[in-house]
């Protein structure tokens, strides 16, 4: 299929966005771990006595203290006391060369814990030939009562997920109504799978954000279906898709797996 100069000069701006996202330092290349914490205090560091240990930094990093309603104190080896509040929008922060952030899993909390010195090399990701008839728009319709649905993930522990919309596309002649779980308003996040997950795309689940939404329209461009963080790192925890957003046929468009 034909692709304009200015359809390959958008998709390769996105892709070059996309990479820069990737290797950042916030991104999912240089992930040290995920550590579940309850209420009470863990101290991190290399040292071998600390509750967290890191492969690398000093000794003590730190001591982290989970208090109940969701709110937090890190104490770090030197400096002032870090003040977190999960409902405020601050559970993330920084210490010497690491980015650590308190993440929530229904009741579960999690430390994870990034090396913000550690820059990996972007991988060398395959994509598919670029398919402008793949780049969709889809008719974006609110629901009447948003509704809450239960979505499985790759460490097995289901999470319930509010719904406010749907997104009904056509592909080879078929109509989908697909559900966007996670994301924003401005860019909806959906989840889904196609036949392209028995051999060349990632087994489990594919990414791809809504993009120009409008009151009853959003353009899904399966040529930007993307890895999930679960390809690049065994510390995230990603969702699996509803079954609305398993497509029996394959959509050959996107990042294929690494």
């Amino acid at each position: 299929m034909t692709v304009s100069a200015d359809f390959q000069t958008a998709f390769d701006a996105w892709r070059a966005a996309r990479m820069e996202k990737l290797t950042a330092e916030d991104g999912w290349l240089n992930l040290l771990g995920r550590w579940w914490i309850t209420p009470g205090t863990v101290t991190i560091g290399a040292g071998a006595g600390n509750d967290i240990r890191l492969d690398t930094g000093p000794e003590q990093l730190g001591r982290l203290t989970l208090h109940d309603g969701d709110t937090a104190t890190f104490e770090p080896a030197e400096g002032e006391a870090v003040q977190l509040d999960r409902t405020a929008g601050r559970f993330g922060w920084r210490a010497d060369r690491f980015l650590l952030e308190i993440t929530a899993l229904n009741d579960l909390r999690a430390l994870r814990i990034r090396d913000a010195e550690a820059r990996p090399a972007a991988p060398a990701i395959e994509t598919f030939p670029l398919d402008p008839a793949l780049r969709l728009t889809a008719k974006w319709r609110k629901l009447p009562e948003p509704m809450t649905i239960t979505l499985d993930n790759m460490i097995g522990i289901p999470a319930r997920v509010p719904v406010t919309h749907t997104a009904t596309v056509e592909i080879g002649g078929q109509s989908f109504t697909l559900l966007p779980t996670y994301g924003t308003a401005e860019r909806p996040q959906f989840v889904f799978r196609d036949l392209t997950s028995l051999d060349d795309t990632y087994p489990y689940m594919r990414f791809v954000f809504g993009e120009e939404v409008t009151e009853d329209s959003v353009v899904i461009d399966f040529n930007r279906a993307i890895n999930p963080p679960c390809a690049f790192t065994k510390h995230a925890v990603c969702p699996l898709p509803p079954r609305e957003n398993l497509f029996p046929m394959r959509i050959e468009a996107g990042e294929k797996r690494l």
